[in-house]
């Protein structure tokens, strides 16, 4: 039997003889290799180099058998070697998602098979309408009837079901609940999922944003099983990765900043704080919610950035280290922002007082909860969005004011995360350089800030570009003087 023997147009089987068994019978260990990336003119000299690599790995142990293994298998090795051990629990939670969509389109497959044609037939597939499908559901109009017939009050629901009290305001106001949520309950009263909840489905299609993102799980496991020479080449890198419109990151401009922080002075103190800190700190809202007090240096005006808090569904609250390395930093706070820190701190003080022994004296992050404990991480993003909706709703409402002079009272809609592209924007106005930016943003590289922030960046030049112009007029005027 050839050692290495041509299959096909573009693939070879390579096969290596280890002897005889005690039976007598032949042993052989075999591998088919795909080389369509390679010149023609050099496949059968990379078809020797691949049989020399492939040999000294069978007699070495290190070969493992990749003939056979389909795409699924090695998923699930790629999981429980790297993924589960390696990545941040919330990047572990979406690439679970992600691949309850892969798996069943392509798990079926062997690996060495998967091809690119595969991939961009799967891409066009998640474009259909009906691909997406998030189902949530909501509480039935007789779900405290129907509880209660059991003998079960709302207020059990906590400690029965493992839920927040967050959860027991959404079902009083019968809003969406997640569907792990929603099993949770049916489970800790003993009752069908179906008999206390409607099932809400939306089914459209999905976003290239989000078909990017499958790509991008794909190619990263594929580069795996290539280093981990399970394939010789990633078929994900032979395909032309779904293209996305690029959007400017949402901001308030230098004016509406100004108008922000004045109505704040009309708001709770501690929505205040955390406003102030994302404009000023620039920091991610789940590095917000995970501040703790020691972070803070008062008398130095500095505050020590290194963890993010984050929920996930069926563990809760937890905390983590930051995005990465160079997210954990330390940044320089205005006059301003630690006159409102202190003003919230005796605030914070007067609330413990309040709650007495009730008052989680084990958690010291800046914000919590009435009790004392950590904060929802998206609390500040829901609060924010109220905010806003409010201020302008009761602009438009306000007959006192014109209709054609209501814009400038209105308020920029954009998201909580958007303050941390405002501290960036007005940072960069300023003539800040981006390295410093780069920096208090936490960002890994310098050319991250850059490819976020053009906008700004754009804005300056036009400026410098101004100034430049400037010069050239004064030495043209002084040149007709002379």
């Amino acid at each position: 039997m050839a050692a290495i023997e041509k299959r096909g147009v573009n693939s070879y089987r390579l096969t290596v003889s280890l002897g005889y068994n005690k039976e007598g019978k032949k042993q052989t260990r075999k591998k088919t290799i795909d080389l369509s990336h390679v010149p023609l003119k050099k496949r059968e000299e990379e078809a020797k180099k691949q049989f020399t690599l492939f040999e000294n790995d069978v007699k070495k142990g290190l070969f493992v058998d990749n003939e056979k293994i389909t795409f699924e298998e090695f998923i699930d090795k790629w999981l429980l070697d790297y993924a589960i051990p390696t990545l941040a629990p919330k990047t572990l939670f979406r690439y679970k998602e992600i691949l309850s969509r892969i798996i069943p389109a392509l798990g079926h497959l062997r690996l060495i098979q998967l091809q690119p044609t595969h991939l961009m037939e799967f891409y066009n597939n998640l474009r259909e309408i009906g691909i997406r499908k998030d189902s949530k559901y909501t509480p039935k109009k007789t779900f405290i009837d129907i509880i209660t017939k059991h003998g079960f009050a709302l207020e059990d629901i906590p400690s029965k079901c493992n839920v927040t009290q967050r959860t027991i305001t959404n079902l009083k106001l019968f809003r969406n609940i997640n569907p792990t949520i929603a099993i949770k309950i049916s489970a800790g009263l003993g009752l069908k999922t179906n008999n206390l909840f409607d099932t809400v489905c939306r089914s459209a299609s999905l976003s290239e944003k989000t078909i990017l993102y499958h790509h991008r799980v794909i190619s990263s496991i594929l580069n795996t099983a290539m280093q981990w020479q399970f394939i010789i080449s990633n078929p994900a890198t032979r395909v032309a990765p779904p293209k996305t419109q690029k959007k400017e990151s949402k901001h308030f401009d230098e004016i509406q900043s100004i108008y922000l922080l004045e109505l704040l002075d009309n708001e709770p103190i501690k929505y205040k704080t955390m406003v102030y800190l994302s404009i000023f700190g620039g920091m991610r809202m789940g590095e917000l919610t995970g501040l703790n007090w020691s972070d803070l240096d008062m008398e130095n005006r500095l505050l020590k950035i290194h963890q993010a808090s984050q929920y996930l569904p069926g563990k809760g609250i937890f905390t983590k280290n930051t995005k990465n390395i160079s997210s954990e930093r330390v940044i320089s706070l205005a006059d301003a922002v630690i006159s409102v820190l202190r003003q919230y701190k005796l605030w914070q003080n007067s609330e413990k007082v309040t709650m007495g022994s009730l008052w989680n004296e084990k958690c010291n992050r800046i914000f919590t909860t009435r009790e004392g404990s950590p904060i929802f991480p998206t609390t500040p993003g829901k609060w924010f969005s109220k905010f806003i909706k409010k201020h302008n709703d009761k602009i438009m409402n306000d007959d006192s004011i014109k209709k054609e002079d209501r814009e400038p009272y209105l308020i920029n809609t954009i998201s909580f995360h958007g303050l941390r592209h405002t501290s960036a924007s007005l940072l960069i106005g300023e003539g800040t350089d981006i390295a410093t930016v780069s920096k208090r943003l936490g960002h890994a590289e310098i050319s991250t800030t850059l490819n976020i922030y053009t906008h700004s960046l754009r804005k300056t030049d036009r400026e410098a570009s101004n100034k430049l112009e400037n010069i050239l007029n004064k030495i043209e005027h002084n040149k007709k003087q002379g």
